[in-house]
């Protein structure tokens, strides 16, 4: 079961990294006020049309032994379950 898991967040954090500038540049030409609006809208909708799962916020810490979400420490990549044990 952790296997699945922690392949679905690694395919999630391949998708992050592969789509990441043109999410950051959608952002921000969405977020400029100085624009007109109708660039400003096609951007927003260049933005949706990006894979959900591109996002970093849908990325999540994991133990890489454990598949645990929570507890888990960054260096490592471990739970801290399985640190002390």
């Amino acid at each position: 079961m952790s296997d699945k898991r922690n392949l679905r967040d690694h395919k999630r954090r391949l998708l992050a990294a592969k789509y990441e500038l043109r999410r950051k540049l959608s952002k921000a030409f969405c977020q400029d006020p100085d624009l007109p609006y109708d660039m400003r809208d096609k951007h927003r909708s260049k933005l949706s049309k990006l894979p959900r799962n591109s996002s970093f916020a849908r990325v999540r810490n994991r133990c890489i032994s454990t598949g645990r979400p929570r507890g888990v420490l960054e260096f490592f990549r471990i739970s801290r379950i399985v640190f002390v044990d």
